[in-house]
């Protein structure tokens, strides 16, 4: 069976992961020249929109064989906004490196990857990248990574040189030093006496972190006998392999500074896609096929391409999953696709027109088999909506069509139509993904599309109760139309909706047409005095007349739209906002900004508390207007490093302040 390793690089947007990749396949000769993200050869970040932007902005797999191995890296996009992506591609993986930049102040946007790592007990290490830039000093730097990981960290290696002048490193396992070389392999040198005291104590400090989870390591300290390298590396081995630490490494990925010992140590201590799938109870020698969807891509000219993890079995060319015939098997190179006659169990390949198969899905081969209960990434809740139209009216069949395959490509979208205020709203996680989504619209779908803020779904009500008549009669020749009616119009507490009652005596109005009356009111009640739905109202009719010959249901419907209309504008009616309820997440020295962001939205600060499994962290539950909600991703982001967030739900409806009233309605008034 072969032996793969697959690693997901992780970390925040800038820190650096596409050009590690390029080292990586650069020193692993996979490539003969390296890329670079400002020149746009990278075999990441290969897409026009990721060209453009200069940045991530979906899973990029790259696998090559290297020694024995064979190995599968997905670059993961960085920014906050497309974190679905890295959480859909972590379910999939061995381990994961997560890259950093040597900036303690930066540190904090690692939390919420932390805490998810940590979550689900994958195995990850960090490499401190960029670290000829680093503008503090290097122990500041590890004591804030500290802070934001619950699993302790291990320093794997010492850097040589101050801040901008990185000279090489000493592995403090083997306690040898090195010199680096721009993109060649780093020379042995003697270790320099003016560091030998900082490396002692690192040394020591990484194998008492060992021996708190190794008894025997434990009792070698005690007595004061250096344990084996071999025994070091097992021990690391072990304990990253079951998460229960996390080794640091240095280096500058852009010169090629500490890509090879991050390499070794991929080797030599990750875990094994074998021993991951035995962690998620799964047999990697059996016959019975499963895998996992980590991705789906869309090409104009390529179709459907779904990226796959092979749990167990060996998938072949034309095999049948989910009762869907694949169309080929191929092995990625970013944008480059090697054709394959089979995929062994851990190896992640890519699969053509598995239609119908969505992101997270498990795969097998025979219809009806039970399938393991492989874990999914949560799905992330919408924080940022934009109403869109085609450009082109003849487009609007085509839309939906693409919209579909957008969310196929990318499950963190999602898109309502809104029956009041007749708006197409596409929802997603900030203003640059939706950004990523009409582009991707007009590029690959042939949809370009117009955008706007979407319409607050207002409504209104009433504040007292009031009684009205309407009349109607028509007369054009022949049987006319006649129609009479008294309403009773009363307020209904908030949230109860709408009641037509009837109170007639004597058949002053027929029977038949008492749900002409009822339709009549309905329908005025679509489109009210202030111009939006009306709400929580009691209507009843009281009283009427009729005409043997002209009555009509018709008629006694035209005849309550004319009471409605007459009565109504008695009734103080009252403008209607929705109200949400917000949870916000944010780490705890924000908290304070985060109460006033709320303020300063006209909402409602319900209380805060610590949140559950996050260290230094509070949840702060409010009520706020929808309409002060667009840009409150934005805001928070801002004011949090870019690691807040928050969940919410419709909640209930509010009168709004007489001063917003005023200017939603003059602003109403004047799109007419």
């Amino acid at each position: 069976m072969n032996s793969f390793r697959n690693i997901a690089l992780v970390g925040p947007y800038s820190s650096g992961k596409t050009t590690l990749l390029e080292s990586l396949l650069h020193v692993t000769n996979v490539t003969t020249r390296k890329g670079s993200v400002k020149e746009g050869n990278t075999v990441g970040d290969a897409t026009p929109e990721a060209r453009e932007r200069q940045m991530s902005t979906e899973v990029t797999a790259a696998s090559f064989d290297y020694g024995s191995l064979s190995f599968t890296f997905l670059d993961c996009p960085g920014s906050i906004e497309l974190l679905q992506e890295t959480l859909n591609s972590l379910v999939g993986v061995d381990a994961a490196v997560v890259v950093c930049e040597p900036e303690p102040q930066k540190v904090l946007t690692l939390a919420p990857l932390f805490q998810t790592l940590d979550a689900w007990e994958i195995p990850h290490l960090v490499f401190c990248n960029k670290m000829d830039r680093a503008n503090a000093p290097f122990a500041d730097v590890l004591a804030a990574l500290k802070q934001v990981s619950s699993r302790p960290l291990v320093l794997h290696q010492y850097p040589i040189g101050q801040n901008d002048t990185l000279q090489g490193f000493i592995d403090l396992v083997t306690e040898q030093a090195f010199h680096y070389h721009p993109d060649a392999p780093a020379d042995p040198i003697p270790l320099p006496p003016e560091l030998a005291a900082q490396e002692q104590a690192a040394h020591t400090e990484m194998l008492e972190t060992l021996a708190d989870f190794d008894d025997h390591l434990l009792e070698e300290l005690l007595e004061d006998i250096e344990p084996p390298q071999a025994e070091v590396l097992q021990d690391l081995r072990t304990e990253l392999g079951s998460d229960l630490i996390v080794p640091v490494f240095v280096g500058v990925a852009e010169a090629g500074y500490g890509v090879r010992p991050l390499l070794n140590a991929l080797v030599k201590e990750a875990p094994d896609a074998q021993d991951t799938a035995k962690s998620r109870d799964l047999d990697p020698a059996s016959d019975r096929v499963v895998a996992q969807v980590l991705k789906n891509y869309f090409s104009p000219q390529g179709g459907k391409l779904s990226l796959i993890r092979v749990w167990q079995g060996t998938l072949t060319d034309g095999i049948t999953l989910n009762q869907v015939r694949v169309g080929g098997i191929y092995r990625l190179l970013g944008q480059q696709q090697q054709s394959l006659h089979q995929a062994t169990a851990g190896d992640i390949v890519a699969l053509s027109r598995l239609d119908g198969v969505k992101t997270g899905d498990t795969l097998v081969m025979v219809n009806g088999t039970v399938q393991p209960d492989l874990p999914r990434a949560k799905q992330l809740e919408p924080v940022y909506p934009l109403a869109i139209t085609p450009r082109d009216r003849k487009d609007e069949v085509k839309l939906s069509s693409a919209i579909g395959k957008l969310l196929e490509e990318d499950p963190s979208l999602s898109w309502e139509h809104r029956e009041t205020t007749h708006e197409l709203v596409l929802w997603g996680q900030g203003d640059i993904h939706l950004q990523l989504a009409t582009d991707r619209l007009a590029r690959k779908h042939k949809v370009p599309l117009k955008t706007h803020t979407p319409h607050v779904p207002y409504k209104e009500s009433i504040r007292k109760a009031s009684s009205s008549h309407g009349r109607y009669k028509h007369q054009t020749g022949g049987h006319g139309q006649y129609g009479d009616v008294r309403l009773d119009i009363q307020p209904k507490a908030r949230g109860e909706g709408f009641s037509f009652n009837e109170k007639i005596v004597g058949g002053v109005v027929p029977r038949q047409y008492i749900p002409g009356v009822e339709m009549g009111v309905r329908e005025f009640l679509q489109h009210g005095v202030l111009g939006f739905p009306i709400v929580d109202i009691a209507v009843t009719l009281t009283d009427g007349t009729y005409h043997s010959v002209d009555s009509s249901e018709q008629a006694f419907k035209q005849a309550a739209r004319i009471a409605m209309q007459s009565g109504l504008p008695h009734c103080q009616p009252v403008l209607l906002e929705p109200i949400e309820r917000v949870t916000l997440s944010t780490p705890t020295e924000f908290t304070s900004k985060v109460l006033r962001l709320i303020s300063n939205h006209r909402g409602q600060v319900l209380g805060y508390e610590a949140k559950a499994d996050w260290e230094s962290w509070d949840e702060v539950a409010a009520y706020l207007p929808m309409a002060e909600m667009q840009s409150l991703i934005i805001e928070l982001r801002s004011l949090t490093q870019g690691v807040g967030f928050f969940n919410w739900q419709d909640d209930h409806l509010e009168e709004v302040p007489d001063k917003v009233a005023e200017r939603v309605l003059a602003r109403t008034g004047s799109e007419e």
